[in-house]
Formats: C-alpha cells, sequence, structure tokens
C-alpha cells in the first residue's frame, strides 16, 4: 500500500510516503485496510488496485498494489471514482462539540453550520448523513463510522486557521455571504425596524445605529457596531 500527498499526515513516520507491505490473516476490504492504518475513509477520494480504480468494497487479494490518494484539486478524477454516493449540492457543516468558535466563523461567513456542545458522536454521524452535511471534526474515530460519508480532519488546532483550512480546501471564497446568518443558533437574520426594538436598545446604540437585524429562532439582534468591525477585519484577514 501506497498513500499520497497530505494522507500521510495520518500515517508514522516509518510508512510516510512509501510503499508499506500489510499482513492480514482474511481477506477484507480495503476501506478495513485503510482505516487500520489510521486513515479515515473520508479524506479518500481515489483508490487503485493493481492500477484500476475500485470502491471501498474491493476485497483484497494477496499480492495486490494498492495506491490511495485524497481529494484532486487540479485534476478531474470523477470519471473514475465512485467513492462517494453523489455529490453535494449544496455545502453544509455539521461541527464537533470541540469546534464552537469555528462554526461560529464559519455562520458568519454565511455558511449553514450545525453545532451543540452536548452532540453525541452517534448524533453528529446521523446528522452529517441524513443532512448530507461535511462533518468537521479532529476525532479521526469519528470520521472512520461507516455512516459518515463527507467529512474532513482539521489538521490545524487555532479556530482562524482552522476556517482558513476548511476555506481553502473547498474553495469556498466565492461562496461567502457574511453577517447574514445568526452566529449564536445559525438562522438567517431579517432585518427589523428600529422602532419595534427600540425598547431593547442601550441609548448609546439608538443614537449611533439606523440599522438593525434580527435571528427569528433566538431574538438576538444585531448591528454594525464594533463588534461589527472586529469582525470584518478577521474576515478580510482571513480571505
Amino acid at each position: 500500500m501506497r498513500f499520497y500527498a497530505q494522507l500521510n499526515d495520518f500515517l508514522p513516520s516509518e510508512r510516510k510516503m512509501r510503499t508499506t507491505t500489510c499482513d492480514f490473516d482474511v481477506a477484507g476490504s480495503v476501506k478495513d485496510m485503510i482505516e487500520a492504518m489510521g486513515v479515515p475513509h473520508t479524506e479518500v477520494d481515489l483508490i487503485l488496485a493493481n492500477g484500476d480504480p475500485v470502491d471501498f468494497t474491493y476485497r483484497l487479494q494477496n499480492g495486490d498494489r494498492i495506491s490511495v490518494y485524497p481529494k484532486f484539486t487540479s485534476i478531474d478524477v470523477s470519471s473514475l471514482t465512485h467513492l462517494r454516493p453523489q455529490s453535494l449540492r449544496d455545502l453544509r457543516f455539521i461541527a464537533d462539540t470541540h469546534l464552537g468558535r469555528l462554526a461560529a466563523y464559519l455562520r458568519m461567513l454565511g455558511f449553514d453550520t450545525l453545532y451543540r456542545n452536548n452532540y453525541r458522536d452517534v448524533e453528529l454521524a446521523q446528522l452529517s448523513a441524513s443532512e448530507d452535511r461535511i462533518l468537521l471534526t479532529r476525532d479521526r474515530g469519528l470520521l472512520k463510522r461507516n455512516i459518515v460519508r463527507w467529512g474532513y480532519y482539521l489538521r490545524a488546532t487555532e479556530p482562524t486557521q482552522q476556517l482558513m483550512e476548511v476555506l481553502q480546501l473547498l474553495e469556498l471564497g466565492p461562496a461567502i455571504a457574511p453577517f447574514r446568518r445568526c452566529m449564536h443558533c445559525n438562522a438567517l437574520l431579517r432585518q427589523t425596524q428600529k422602532e419595534l426594538i427600540s425598547h431593547r436598545l442601550l441609548p448609546e446604540t439608538k443614537r449611533h445605529f439606523e440599522d438593525f437585524y434580527i435571528c427569528p429562532d433566538c431574538d438576538r439582534i444585531y448591528w454594525k457596531g464594533s463588534h461589527y468591525r472586529r469582525m470584518q477585519r478577521l474576515i478580510d484577514s482571513v480571505v
């Protein structure tokens, strides 16, 4: 077996960037062998067995030469690979419980992102599968669950770097539509009249701002104050 490009991130040093001989007692699927070596199946976009493309169910045979590739960004291999049931028409995410800041940043940029700090692993996997959401996590075991079809293991640990990683991986720059979602609950914001919410505003806010938005789900109010300028600077630096 040989793993290419960023798939080597998951391998111990003695297996990186080289062909490795693997022994097994019972012939299993190529997916089982890939994940036994530490690589989640969600990171894999193309598998070749003796030069021919195969899917995850391929049963390993003695003497096979297996090549495993990540997502291609410059070469179209869609006619070769059948590792996903379909392409995602709408990019939506669900973030693991330790990625609250990343979830808020993705919402800030306009991306539909589910997040709760008390999701169980089984809930994350089920929601990812049932709603065709890309599961973002730093838990390899979570991505190895069979039900998970779309997922990504974040290499970075700092939220801003994680955001840049996701934007670059999926080439999301053109899809950024900031400040249209609630950063707390993910709902789409609605513009509201100042008179309707003036009783909830501080005097200084009422005096200096005219445009307000409200979340229809959690009732939070948004306006372009100092927090808006800080977030805009963050977006500019990330983009």
